[in-house]
Formats: structure tokens, C-alpha cells, sequence
């Protein structure tokens, strides 16, 4: 019996340093391997990029899709901006999964490597229910056209930010468009389709709506309940600045959601029309409700017609270029093609690569 109970007292004694292991091992146990930086989350999450550094208040932060399709032209407009500025630059590329590692080869395999850059990985799934497909233009249907939608849902972190489209180039300094101070209450500035002489000379000539009549359905009485006169000019949302704190405060994420349900259910305006499905929701939600930029900082519809130029002293002193339409600088044919080829660098996976002639 007594050398029972001393084997009870042994396991006992056992147990309870087992115990006290297992307690140790899980208080002070080291933290788990770290996940590799550059690996790319959903919308609201982003992937870190080796280059980059906690932003500083002079940092200008920058915003642009990079679609598989066209990934040379948004490599082309992040060129266009590092070459003329000597500010602190960080871009924000926004992507689908499949294509954020070409962008992450593009940049780092060519002269691009030393920018800084942060890869996001937009979720496409927010638009469900929200965007009906259209066989007339369905590239405007991509779901990055609708990513400056979401831009408090990206992990950015900046009070303030330049959105721009990847068919555009930069010829000034991008510090100038940066300093634009929206008035009060605004959540973004725009330039409006009424602004220079020389843009209302192309408008003519290729028959360019200029209107909100151009992009809503006035048939519709939800449309004429909005109290927006069809003559009141339109602008453009392929290049703006925006203040995300009053973006917040105004909700205006769930005021273009509730736009684009509606023409869901009542086609109150199609991918026919002027500005495809991604622009008619910022005119109605930033109608009377922007700062306005200088017109200069988006000189547009260099995209519209193969053959509508610009004055070649005008396109000199624009400081942003536009090529908005179907007449992309990548394709042919296309207007004023040295001012964007001379931005353009190779894809070193040759995946995209520039139409110069006719098929």
C-alpha cells in the first residue's frame, strides 16, 4: 500500500510540472514568422511594399488603378509624375488578385524600382447587385472604374489624396495640383467640361456632351425629381483631389451605392450614354458640391476621335493630358502620341504591349 501511495505522490508531482509547462510555454512562447511584405488583401487591407515608409505629413499620396489590359498605360502615367516632381510621391496602386504580380515585376524590374508604392487589391464583390452588365462599352464595366468609389475603404491613411485615371500623363508638377484647398464642406474638387476656350473648340468638334443632359435619362421621373437642369456642365471624375475626412462625413461612398442600385433597377443611365456607368453617380452626388480645379490640371478628350487635335501651344501648357474616349495613345489610331510615348516603358513580362499601326 505504501509504495502504491509514493507512485501516486511520483505521477502526481508529474502532472503537475506538466502543467506548469504547458502554462510557461503558452505565456512566453516566441511571436509566429511574420507574413512576407508585398502579400495583397481585399479592399479594405493592402499589401506593404519593402520600399515603403510610414508616410510623412509632405507626403503626396496618389491613387490609380492598374488593370491586366492596360497596365503599361498606368506605368506610363507613374513615370510621367516621378520624372517631373521632386516631392515625396507615394502611389497607391489599386488592382484585381490576378494582376498584382505584374505590377509588382513591372515596377521592379524596370527603371520604376525606386518609387514608393503600396499594391491594394480591390474586391470586386462590393459591386454585386450594383452593376448590370453592357455589351456597348465593356470596358467601362471593369471594376476598377468604379475603385474611387471606395477610397475610404482603402487602406490609405492621408487626409487628403490625388485620384487619377491610367489614360492620363503628367507634365507639370504634381506639388501644384496637390496644393488645390477645397472650399468648406467639399469632399473633392473636379474641373468642370465648361472651362477653356480651346477644350469647347474639341467638344464641337467631335460632339462631346458637356452636360448632365448627356449622362442622365431625363425620361425618368427619378431623374427630373434630382432638380439638376440638363444644361448644368458635367465634369469629369478620371482626375480629382479629395478630402477623406468630409468623404466620410458625407457618406459619399453609400450616396454612390444607393446611385448605382437605383440604376439597377431603373436603368436611369447606361454605358451608351456619354460617361458609361461610373460617371453619372459622381455628377449626381457632387452636384453644386465641388471645388473647382484649375482647367489646365486636366486638359481631356484627347481620347474622342482619331483625328481631333489639340493646338500644339496649348497641349504644351496643359499640366495634365487626358486621352478619355475610346482613341486610347496605346492603340491606334490616336491623337498626340509622342506626348505619350515618350512615358511609355516596355512590360518586361510582354504582356502589354503598343498597337502603332493599323491591323
Amino acid at each position: 500500500m505504501s509504495l502504491l501511495r509514493k507512485i501516486n505522490r511520483i505521477l502526481l508531482v508529474l502532472l503537475v510540472l506538466m502543467v506548469c509547462y504547458l502554462i510557461h510555454s503558452t505565456l512566453y512562447r516566441a511571436p509566429p514568422p511574420s507574413k512576407p511584405l508585398g502579400r495583397s488583401k481585399s479592399v479594405r487591407k493592402a499589401a506593404h511594399v519593402p520600399t515603403v515608409k510610414a508616410p510623412k505629413d509632405n507626403t503626396i499620396p496618389i491613387i490609380i488603378c492598374a488593370s491586366e489590359e492596360r497596365m503599361g498605360a498606368t506605368m506610363a502615367t507613374i513615370n510621367s509624375i516621378h520624372s517631373n516632381t521632386d516631392a515625396s510621391v507615394l502611389f497607391y496602386i489599386v488592382t484585381l488578385r490576378d494582376a498584382i504580380k505584374q505590377t509588382r515585376q513591372y515596377i521592379e524590374k524596370t527603371k520604376l524600382k525606386g518609387i514608393k508604392y503600396k499594391i491594394l487589391e480591390f474586391n470586386p464583390m462590393v459591386l454585386r447587385g450594383k452593376v448590370k452588365p453592357d455589351s456597348s462599352r465593356p470596358d467601362l464595366l471593369h471594376p476598377l472604374n468604379f475603385a474611387r468609389f471606395y477610397l475610404p475603404l482603402l487602406d490609405i491613411n492621408h487626409k487628403k489624396v490625388i485620384y487619377l485615371d491610367d489614360d492620363v500623363i503628367v507634365q507639370g508638377d504634381i506639388k501644384d495640383l496637390f496644393s488645390v484647398k477645397l472650399k468648406s464642406g467639399h469632399a473633392a474638387a473636379f474641373a468642370t467640361d465648361c472651362d477653356l476656350p480651346p477644350t469647347h473648340d474639341m467638344v464641337r468638334t467631335i460632339s462631346m456632351q458637356t452636360t448632365y443632359m448627356g449622362f442622365l435619362d431625363y425620361r425618368k421621373q427619378e431623374v427630373v425629381d434630382l432638380g439638376i437642369h440638363p444644361r448644368d456642365c458635367s465634369f469629369n471624375p478620371g482626375v480629382f483631389v479629395a478630402d477623406i475626412g468630409e468623404w466620410k462625413k458625407q457618406k459619399i461612398t453609400k450616396q454612390l451605392e444607393k446611385w448605382m442600385e437605383e440604376n439597377f433597377r431603373l436603368n436611369l443611365y447606361s454605358s451608351a450614354m456619354a460617361g458609361g456607368v461610373a460617371t453619372p453617380p459622381m455628377l449626381i452626388v457632387f452636384h453644386d458640391k465641388f471645388t473647382t480645379l484649375d482647367p489646365l490640371w486636366h486638359v481631356r478628350h484627347l481620347g474622342w476621335g482619331p483625328d481631333a487635335r489639340y493646338p500644339e501651344n496649348f497641349i504644351q501648357d496643359a499640366q495634365l493630358l487626358h486621352w478619355n474616349g475610346p482613341f486610347k495613345p496605346w492603340n491606334y489610331p490616336a491623337v498626340h502620341l509622342d506626348l505619350w510615348e515618350k512615358w511609355f516603358i516596355p512590360d518586361p513580362s510582354k504582356k502589354f504591349s503598343l498597337i502603332t499601326t493599323a491591323r
